[in-house]
């Protein structure tokens, strides 16, 4: 099916998208389907944006929008019911949807920033005790510095997160950029194979790597009990204040001794660091101490800000997909079925993202769809685009 969309190019990220969302090859039976496929995903990525939780919720805003819809796809057989969508996301391999959502990002935003953090995250509401099935766990490579969701990777049955980093590595364009990972990806092949594509990488040391976490956590004491001396340690600290709240931030990076086995086992290593957080909190005091181990050169500065980027994936990513999309209270639980979901929500939150028309919120942004539909097409851009 022809969109008009297509012939006009553009670099605008929202008809990109919808062109590549147009090219997914259609999974079902050939000539035994009522709807076309990027008919049923156009709506989906719509009413995801305006607010849509579920299949219902599709449904019934394609059919609150229908005669704005018809101006740009045909909907040869009218609006497609909540059943045939949801079919339809059980039908499509999660990977197709995932390649979309890196070959699009990859497209309208090239330079992204120097961190990409890589992190895990359960859908909760896709678990059933019932069925005596545990939550779809999916990793996510994130841009911290530009808050976009470069791709995803769900954890397969009876695997984990690090088969999941080791199949979404390989997708992302790794050179000039620092890859953060927490301790489950702290691995010599994971690190191996950052260093191969042209990146470096900053992970976390505990006590799933305990003889490693033990000789970085040993030498930083020493040297400490030492004064740093002959060890040309960089450090830095900063110190935040804000909603009541004191937290002090302290980094200490060493490059890597050569007489430790369990260190130089790593590819590229050339440093070590420790990083203190002391948090102050209406009189209340709460330490953490971690040990990494990175390629990058021992520059404190730069750590910490790298650390901090890291664990800014909560707030710019897991949180946001929880309170403005309502992931965890999604009940899907069909495996390929949440999978697709959740990247439909993903794209609906880089293409806010990237607006920058407006400065509301992300909810506010979400809202904003649901209430003017002249905002939404525009995001995508298919207003003023004319009529078939």
């Amino acid at each position: 099916m022809l969109l008009i969309f297509e012939l006009r190019a553009s670099m605008n990220p929202g008809i990109i998208l919808v062109q590549k969302l147009s090219r997914i090859e259609d999974p079902r039976v050939k000539g035994r389907c009522d709807h076309a496929l990027v008919d049923i995903l156009l709506i989906a990525l719509c009413a995801t944006m305006a607010g849509a939780e579920g299949w219902d919720d599709m449904e019934g805003w394609a059919e609150a929008n229908e005669a704005r819809l018809r101006q740009y796809v045909q909907l040869r057989n009218g609006i497609p019911g909540h059943d045939t969508i949801r079919r339809v996301f059980e039908a499509i391999d999660p990977k197709r949807l995932e390649a979309v959502l890196l070959e699009w990002i990859g497209h309208v935003c090239p330079t992204l920033g120097k961190v990409i953090a890589i992190d895990g995250k359960a859908m909760r509401g896709s678990g059933s005790q019932v069925r005596g099935q545990r939550a779809l766990h999916v990793v996510s490579a994130y841009a911290s510095e530009a808050g976009l969701v470069l791709g995803q990777q769900r954890c397969e049955e009876k695997s984990n997160e690090i088969t999941a980093i080791r199949a979404l590595l390989p997708n992302l364009k790794l050179a000039g950029c620092i890859v953060t990972i927490d301790a489950m990806g702290c691995q010599t092949e994971i690190a191996a194979h950052i260093i191969e594509r042209g990146g470096d990488y900053l992970l976390n040391a505990k006590d799933n790597q305990p003889k490693l976490a033990q000789s970085v956590e040993e030498f930083i004491r020493i040297g400490e009990q030492h004064a740093w001396k002959n060890l040309k340690s960089s450090q830095f600290e900063t110190l935040d204040k804000g909603h009541g709240r004191l937290e002090t931030r302290r980094c200490v990076a060493l490059p890597v001794p050569d007489y430790i086995p369990e260190i130089k086992c790593w590819p590229g290593i050339k440093c070590i660091a420790r990083i203190e957080a002391v948090r102050e909190s209406h009189g209340k005091i709460t330490s953490e101490v971690r040990y990494l181990i990175g390629s990058m050169r021992p520059d404190a500065q730069a750590i910490l800000n790298a650390t901090r980027l890291h664990w800014g994936v909560e707030n710019g990513l897991h949180r946001c997909l929880d309170v403005a999309f309502r992931e965890d209270a999604s009940a899907v639980h069909l495996r390929q079925a949440a999978a697709n979901l959740g990247v439909m929500r993903k794209l609906a939150l880089n293409i806010f993202r990237l607006d920058t028309s407006t400065k509301l919120s992300l909810p506010r942004k979400r809202k904003h769809a649901a209430w003017k539909p002249d905002y939404l097409f525009d995001l995508l851009g298919l207003q003023s685009i004319g009529q078939i």
